[in-house]
């Protein structure tokens, strides 16, 4: 089949990139060069011609939605492969018949140090209507590998790609942006338990989060951490005080014992780390 490379551009213009990304630059620890599909390659076409016409732009299958990991951050910790699933929902008159997302991690297309590529060679599409498919595709991020160093956590590019029946093609190396995360953990322990009402409670704990360079979990310092309360009756957590952690990922505080109640620790997150909550521990207050 004879494809109209026809490509969407960040600013709008039209235009195909005929090249593949160079591999990623000397010193890059990865096991895996970085080597970026475009768009005639990941959809089969020889013809490499641009469009810029408005006529063109008109043709163009069009994207309503991307999905990455049911739209919550990427955490990926120090053992196992993360896999997620990423979606395209497009339209166009003639149908669509395959669609492409990848994430990529650097300052611009010429300057790539991470790479997360479909593990399919085409999307599974489902047709809502005769113009309009949801597309989904699986990406597997595995930490030493894909996630060679810890300098990656944060915001990742998001590249969409559309196939209509036509040959027309969507494709936009900056539709959107998406999370990639370092796995985090955070623990509590209240004491001395039981202890008797109006006595000094000590609550510790450790915010930690992984280390894709040493596949340990590592402290996550300077941190400000809420201890909250839940009444033994009760479902709902309030906030009693606001601490960092201190060099090693460690927290302490004390309060004053009032009731039988769960204590935690929760950290709401950063670009890099994910939010977490402690399970709470139990306080029995004589």
């Amino acid at each position: 089949m004879r494809i109209r490379a026809t490509v969407a551009a960040v600013s709008g213009a039209l235009a195909l990139s005929a090249l593949a990304v160079p591999a990623a630059q000397a010193g890059n620890d990865s096991d895996a060069s970085v080597n970026k599909p475009s768009a005639a390659e990941r959809f089969g076409s020889s013809n490499r011609s641009a469009f810029s016409t408005a006529a063109a732009a008109e043709a163009l299958p069009v994207v309503s939605k991307v999905t990455v990991n049911s739209g919550t951050a990427v955490a990926v910790g120090t053992t196992y492969a993360k896999t997620f699933t990423v979606s395209v929902t497009a339209s166009h008159a003639t149908g669509i018949q395959d669609a492409y997302v990848d994430l990529w991690h650097g300052t611009d297309l010429d300057n790539i140090d991470g790479l997360l590529m479909a593990n399919e060679e085409a999307a599974t599409c489902t047709a809502s209507s005769a113009t309009t498919s949801t597309c989904k595709l699986t990406i597997t991020a595995t930490p030493g590998s894909d996630l060679y160093m810890n300098a990656l956590a944060g915001t990742w590019h998001v590249t969409a790609g559309a196939l209509a029946g036509d040959g027309s093609i969507y494709w936009n190396d900056f539709h959107t942006t998406h999370k990639v995360q370092r796995y985090s953990k955070l623990t509590v322990n209240a004491s001395p338990e039981p202890v008797k009402k109006g006595k000094t409670i000590t609550v510790t704990g450790k915010l930690s989060r992984a280390n894709w360079e040493d596949f340990k979990y590592h402290g996550y310092t300077n941190q400000s951490v809420k201890l909250q309360f839940r009444k033994k009756d009760s479902s709902t957590y309030t906030t009693l005080k606001t601490i960092k952690s201190n060099s090693t990922g460690e927290l302490k505080t004390t309060v004053t014992a009032s009731t039988d109640g769960y204590f935690r620790y929760s950290f709401a997150g950063t670009t890099t780390t994910p939010a977490v909550n402690a399970t709470g521990d139990f306080v029995d207050v004589q």
